[in-house]
């Protein structure tokens, strides 16, 4: 499928959905590791706030010398307006990769059912061959109203066909239980659940025809959106070097910012700023003073990787609440 002359036909495509900080991203840089070398991959990938930090974090990690080929679909709902920022995005995608595998990563709070309508119109039939879908469900957020009353978070298990109970290890004793008998109530019949840590799915899993069909039944939801407007992922770097971003909605507020390459910051304030936050979910990349780094914060703690590269700074926050002098903490890290 690599070469230029075959046309783009039946790409395995896979949807990893979950809600919130529940390691969509770990489990797809696991996937990664075991791509056959000779195959190229594409990951298309949507965030809830506007800044766009997902693209940098897997490709720092992540390169087209290893054919593996990255596009990001930031400011929320990627199938909104008539799904066109999805679509222009993923065209773009298998035009430039022409892959083998193609994997998705709707944003936590999105709305997978319309992703998946999108994907199964005529246009698209052709091109991709769905492959299950993937949820993966922390068993502990079970408990928490904020969840099995939210309906995105009901979505996803609906449009299953694995449930991955992920971060089993961190689970109580009768909480993997009660996830059988959530997806058995909210689910499909035929929904399967597993359970995996640290991002392990086994690769099999993703594999086999996804029962469309079942996932999409007859509800459709309608969800309206603001005019649409230009990405601050998108944006020129206004002189300040520092751009500043805001969304909301599904309950949450996102708030985010873009820092110029040559601006510097001091990784040991950095991560104190990151200490006191108390959001939903924090990601980021950032340029320090000891090298370029990815962090990861969710109620489980702060992650970092070291990438090898990335463009300039960025840092995207979901929260119920967001803090008010955030920005100057941030800018107050900045190398002398």
């Amino acid at each position: 499928m690599n070469s230029d002359n075959v046309p783009i036909k039946g790409v395995p495509t896979n949807i990893i959905t979950g809600f919130l900080g529940v390691g969509k991203t770990s489990v797809i840089l696991n996937l990664m590791k075991n791509k056959p070398s000779n195959e190229r991959w594409a990951v298309l990938v949507n965030e809830f706030g506007e800044i766009g930090v997902d693209g940098s974090l897997f490709s720092g990690q992540q390169s087209t010398q290893q054919q593996v080929f990255i596009r990001e679909v930031p400011g929320g709902c990627m199938c909104c307006a008539a799904g066109l920022p999805m679509q222009i995005a993923l065209n773009q995608l298998l035009s430039e990769a022409k892959p083998d595998r193609l994997l998705i990563e709707p944003t936590g709070l999105g709305h997978p059912k319309e992703v998946l309508q999108v994907l199964s119109t005529d246009y698209y039939r052709e091109l991709l061959s769905l492959q299950k879908n993937i949820t993966l469900v922390d068993a502990r957020n079970l408990s928490d109203a904020r969840y099995t009353e939210h309906e995105t978070f009901n979505q996803q298990i609906m449009i299953a066909d694995t449930v991955v109970g992920h971060k089993c290890d961190l689970y109580c004793a009768d909480e993997a239980a009660s996830l059988d008998a959530y997806v058995e109530k909210v689910g499909r019949p035929n929904t399967r659940v597993i359970f995996a840590q640290h991002g392990n799915v086994p690769f099999e899993e993703f594999e086999d025809t996804a029962d469309i069909d079942a996932a999409l039944g007859h509800h459709h939801h309608h969800h309206h959106h603001g005019q649409e407007k230009p990405m601050a992922s998108e944006l020129p770097m206004p002189e300040s070097g520092v751009l500043k971003a805001t969304n909301k909605g599904e309950g949450f507020l996102s708030v985010g910012w873009r820092f110029a390459a040559n601006k510097v910051f001091e990784q040991t304030q950095l991560e104190a700023v990151f200490s006191t936050l108390n959001v939903e979910r924090m990601k980021a990349v950032f340029i320090t003073s000891n090298g370029i780094f990815g962090y990861n914060l969710t109620k489980d703690g702060l992650t970092k990787v070291e990438l090898d590269e990335c463009v300039e700074s960025r840092i995207e926050l979901i929260a119920t609440e967001l803090e008010e002098h955030l920005e100057s903490k941030l800018l107050d890290c900045l190398q002398g």
